[in-house]
């Protein structure tokens, strides 16, 4: 969807790409694997793997012995996996629907499911998936945001507040699943160990407005009447000239089966 505001919805890998790429997704993700204390010979599970970001981080970590398996139900998606670890033989990319896994059950050492439970349609069911595919003694990572935590530092800070509700209530499905996540595990089956939070900052505006939508979000927010155009467009102006803030809250858990 094209927009007047800020820049055009990017596509789903390159978006993918560049927010794993910054400083705050390449330090939680690198804080994830540590604690999944991924070890030799184990196999290893990414759900909603997308373009194939960790892959590679992962087929590291399990060495010649082990065995990396990227599931996503996107074809594009999958197409971009299998190019980015065609030299990874270790490394398997299937399609499929993360509330129906393509695995065989008891047979995953370690799992990760990253900003995957924000968008499907029962996270409750697809964390019972994982608990089919993992084995006894198994480690899970979870990473999702909360976007009602999400703050845009502006002088219209009513306008502000309106862009973060209109982001809840209407562009993510389960826009607060991060605060749910150690609850949802254990309901599912897990023993949770970890629960961290962290704080993603934003200070540069086009890289905010690449990941958090601002322009066309606030395009959707307007032409749903939720604010008003004058106002959508002042605000989104007063941002572009900076200096700029923006952050949001991050949920990472890690729980064992």
């Amino acid at each position: 969807m094209s927009s007047t505001l800020g820049t055009s919805r990017p596509d789903q890998a390159s978006y993918m790409l560049r927010a794993a790429a910054g400083d705050a997704g390449r330090a939680y993700k690198r804080q994830m694997l540590d604690l999944l204390d991924i070890r030799e010979g184990q196999t290893a599970l990414d759900v909603g793997c997308g373009p194939g970001t960790d892959l590679p981080a992962l087929a590291e970590r399990v060495g010649d012995g082990g065995t990396v398996i990227g599931v996503d139900r996107d074809p594009d998606m999958l197409a971009r996996a299998r190019e980015r670890t065609e030299d990874l033989h270790r490394v398997e990319i299937r399609e499929g629907d993360a509330h129906a896994l393509p695995v065989e059950p008891g047979t995953v050492d370690r799992a990760k499911v990253d900003r995957v439970l924000m968008h499907v349609t029962e996270p409750a069911d697809v964390l019972a998936q994982l608990h089919r595919a993992t084995r006894p003694g198994a480690r899970i990572g979870l990473a999702e945001p909360d976007w009602d935590t999400l703050v845009v530092d502006a002088e219209d800070l009513g306008t502000s507040r309106a862009f973060t509700r209109f982001t809840t209530a209407e562009v993510v499905r389960n826009a607060t699943i991060g605060r749910s996540l150690a609850r949802l595990a254990e309901r599912a089956g897990f023993h949770v160990e970890t629960v961290l939070a962290t704080t993603p900052v934003f200070r540069d505006f086009d890289a905010a407005d690449h990941t958090l939508g601002l322009g066309r979000n606030m395009e959707k927010a307007i032409a749903a009447g939720h604010v008003d155009r004058d106002r959508g467009h002042r605000w989104f102006a007063d941002l572009s000239q900076g200096p700029f803030y923006a952050s949001f809250t991050l949920v990472t858990v890690i729980c064992s089966r």
